[in-house]
């Protein structure tokens, strides 16, 4: 529980869904200007030089006490490294690969590179003062300087930018214009007179004059000044940044912070009034990140006189990132997410300790480092609003029963500390125009232990499809890739008017129960009612109840769907099995008005998660019918009670993370026992396999073997590794590197099966053990593993 009283504001929410289909194209909306008034308000409270992140590296006391820290160690040897490496090319037919092909990433993927030295050679300079960097950075901005422009390839699909018709802001060129800035501010008159001149002329012409011509009325603004997404906050940001770092005139530089002040109320205006972020966990790690460097580098520059961060509307947007967790971790993967998407630590840290949260786990952690932009890097490096707020008082006492964001429609179930409940569930009603909208109304995750078994499978890669009027050709994200019905042969409309009516929320200790209407999300004549019961409950080990009521005037097809990365297989006529990973759950269904059928199909687009989608049909058209689903947990443990979970392979993938290309694969070409073995094919000498187990549950101090049978084809090398875990998941035996040193290994060609058995031993910390299976990285080996299992002995 959080243990400060949330003080919220009623906020508008702003459908994004029109300007989600244009795609982040520069558009322009209506003229308008900044209180003059404000601005002289504001000038006085601003330093009379230009302010930044950092200390410019005259100040060798506070660079030496940074180059003390472990975090920064490898600075300079990077930096040596590129020194040695020219920049990458950017020609100007790899920015128009997007425009011929759709494709973001090889654009992309090589700006990242020719960004990403910035750091590396500005930081090595301030810490060795030197000068041996400053060429290679002078070098590296004469290269920016020399580009078309500075946003990316898909936000300008006009070209207007790249053949020099206009100048806009996107979030990569406003970026760019902090980080310059702040460079020029750290290294000073390290840099030529030539140097400094270049980055002040370009972060004017392509940041600072344009925006400040768009606030003033003289053209029209771009569309993300009054928009209430990420965009807003992160472009802001980076004008603002550039302008506080480079400005010399107070006056001017007033005038910067009045227009952040008042477009970034437009972000706030983004999230509902009790704090929920329809862009998702990983764009309010973006977003509401770079809206917290923007409200910090203001209040560093005005000496804490003006503090976005005290806006009433401000303190429920920071809280999300704690209240979205569904429980052990794990975070529901809503809008365009990542299936493994967490809050970042940075953005924890800051909002704890600003906002008095009293989230430990994240408040105490060492957030200096030099990763990120340079400007997030020297904020987080360096003391600021944060650091010097004391932590609170007291320490928050971990996550509530459910977390109700009611205004979104959004529920986070949780169990009872201590209950032998083991589930925990997000369920989502909201509509179909959010920000990154996927067409998911209805949609649920189910997390049993740490393992989302049931789940939304996040967002796809991004290409010119996903940011246009053809997004939801994508099953990632139209209605097909998610848990929700199909009507009448139709999937959900996209729209505000596609949207959930809370029919009923009874909230109590024991049971969450949430009644929603799902006719709007669905444009079908006949369709007469639409009504999704979810019931949440705590007994037990927890169970999930899924029941969907449908009526039509005329018979349609319908059904519903699962939807997990884990595998499936039928237990008896009505029940399925699905597992993925250490954890497993039981999927009881009923239906009333016709029979039903189980169909699979993975789902194939281009993104990290290739899901797959079971489909709960009715085998015939049917007028009034219901279809009831019941998820429960299974015991943690195999049937048969060894400790190693699916050992012998006879349950597919269950208890084992065998990554697609990880060099491992179940086979039936051998087995030692049953019909499945794991097959290791390492051909390669310069990479190895990764394969790891279910935790095994482990007490302190013990004696072991881990056992198992091994059929060898050709070569040596399997490395036979067990991880012993602390009760944090920490790996306790690695060493400084981040190695481990085997267990066993094996190899050989003799071509039949034979058992093996490697003796361990676990310190007192010990809470579990995991075995990993990896071949070592210059081996090229072949061999089939099959009944392994983990034996506590006596001797020691």
């Amino acid at each position: 529980m959080l243990n400060s009283t949330l003080s919220l504001s009623l906020v508008c929410v702003t459908s994004a869904g029109a300007l989600l289909l244009l795609g982040p194209e520069i558009a322009r909306g209506a003229e308008g200007d900044i209180d003059e008034t404000r601005i002289r308000e504001i000038a006085p409270m601003l330093t009379d030089q230009p302010a930044s992140f950092g200390r410019p590296i005259t100040d060798r006391a506070a660079w030496d006490s940074l180059a003390e820290s472990d975090a920064f160690a490898g600075v300079i040897a990077r930096a040596e490294a590129l020194l040695a490496d020219p920049i990458p090319d950017l020609p100007d037919d790899l920015f128009l690969d997007f425009s011929r092909t759709g494709n973001r990433s090889r654009w992309q993927r090589v700006n990242s590179r020719r960004g990403g030295r910035v750091n590396s050679l500005v930081l090595a300079e301030c810490i060795e003062n030197k000068g041996r960097f400053v060429p290679a950075f002078e070098e590296l901005a004469r290269a920016f300087a020399s580009e078309r422009t500075w946003m990316m390839p898909a936000h300008d699909r006009s070209l207007t930018n790249f053949n020099g018709e206009s100048i806009d802001i996107d979030l990569k060129a406003a970026s760019r214009g902090w980080i310059m800035a702040t460079a020029l501010y750290l290294l000073g008159d390290k840099l030529s007179d030539e140097t400094q001149k270049l980055i002040r002329d370009e972060v004017r012409r392509r940041i600072i004059d344009p925006f400040r011509d768009m606030a003033e009325g003289k053209r029209k603004r771009n569309w993300w000044m009054t928009t209430t997404n990420n965009w807003n906050a992160v472009c802001l940001g980076g004008v603002t940044g550039s302008a506080l770092a480079l400005l010399e005139s107070r006056e001017e530089r007033a005038f910067f912070v009045a227009a952040a002040e008042e477009y970034s109320k437009n972000f706030l205006r983004g999230f509902t009034a009790d704090g929920y972020c329809s862009e998702g966990l990983g764009y309010w790690n973006y977003g509401f990140g770079d809206y917290l460097m923007l409200c910090e580098i203001i209040h560093q520059a005005t000496g804490g006189k003006l503090d976005l961060l005290a806006r009433d509307e401000v303190r429920a947007p920071a809280t999300f990132g704690a209240r979205i967790e569904i429980i052990n971790g794990v975070y529901p993967a809503f809008a365009d997410c990542s299936i493994t998407v967490r809050p970042g630590s940075r953005q924890m840290y800051f909002v704890s300790r600003r906002f008095g949260l009293g989230l430990r786990e994240w408040e105490d952690r060492n957030v200096a480092s030099p990763s990120g932009r340079l400007y997030e890097c020297l904020m987080y490096s360096f003391p600021s609003s944060a650091s010097q707020t004391p932590v609170a008082e007291r320490a928050a006492e971990g996550p509530d029963l459910r977390d109700w964001f009611e205004q979104a429609g959004i529920m986070i179930g949780r169990a009872a500390p201590g209950s032998d409940c083991r589930m925990a569930v997000a369920l989502k009603g909201g509509h179909n125009a959010e920000h990154h909208n996927h067409n998911d109304v209805g949609s649920y995750v189910v997390v049993v232990g740490s393992q989302a078994v049931l789940l939304d499978p996040g967002g796809e890669t991004y290409t010119a499809r996903t940011f246009s009027s053809r997004r939801y050709e994508s099953n990632l994200l139209n209605s097909f890739g998610h848990p929700v019905p199909v009507v009448a042969g139709q999937l959900q409309q996209k729209g505000r008017e596609a949207r959930a009516e809370v029919l009923r929320a009874d909230l109590t200790d024991d049971a969450d129960t949430l009644v929603l209407d799902l006719k709007a999300a669905y444009d079908v004549e006949e369709l007469q009612k639409l009504e999704r019961t979810f019931v949440y409950s705590r007994a037990d080990a927890g169970s999930l109840t899924v029941k969907d009521e449908v009526a039509f005037t005329t018979p349609q097809t319908f059904g519903t769907a699962l939807i997990t990365l884990g595998e499936w297989r039928e237990v008896e006529p009505g029940s399925i099995l699905i597992y993925d990973f250490e954890e497993a759950v039981r999927v009881d269904i009923e239906s009333e008005g016709g029979d039903l059928e189980i169909v699979a199909e993975e789902i194939k687009e281009e993104a990290r998660a290739q899901p797959t989608r079971l489909g709960i049909n009715f085998k015939s058209p049917v007028t009034s019918a219901t279809i009831t689903v019941k998820i429960t947990p299974i015991a943690p443990d195999d049937e048969d009670g060894k400790s190693v979970r699916n050992g012998d392979f006879e349950k597919g993938t269950w208890g084992w993370r065998i990554p697609k290309g990880g060099m491992g694969a179940l086979s039936t070409e051998q087995a030692a026992g049953g019909q499945y073995s794991l097959k290791i094919t390492d051909a390669s000498k310069t990479e190895g396999s990764s394969i790891n187990s279910a935790r095994i549950r482990a007490d302190g101090v013990g004696a072991y073997e881990l056992r198992g049978n091994y059929f060898p084809v050709s070569g040596d090398g399997v490395g036979m590794y067990v991880k012993y875990l602390g009760e944090s998941g920490r790996v306790l035996n690695q060493d400084d590197r981040g190695w481990l040193t085997s267990t066993g290994n094996l190899g050989g060609s003799e071509k039949r099966w034979a058992p093996f058995a490697f003796r361990f031993e676990t310190p007192a910390e010990t809470a579990a053990l995991q075995i990993w299976i990896h071949s070592y990285t210059g081996s090229v080996v072949e061999g089939y593993l099959d009944d392994l299992e983990i034996v506590k002995t006596n001797a020691r």
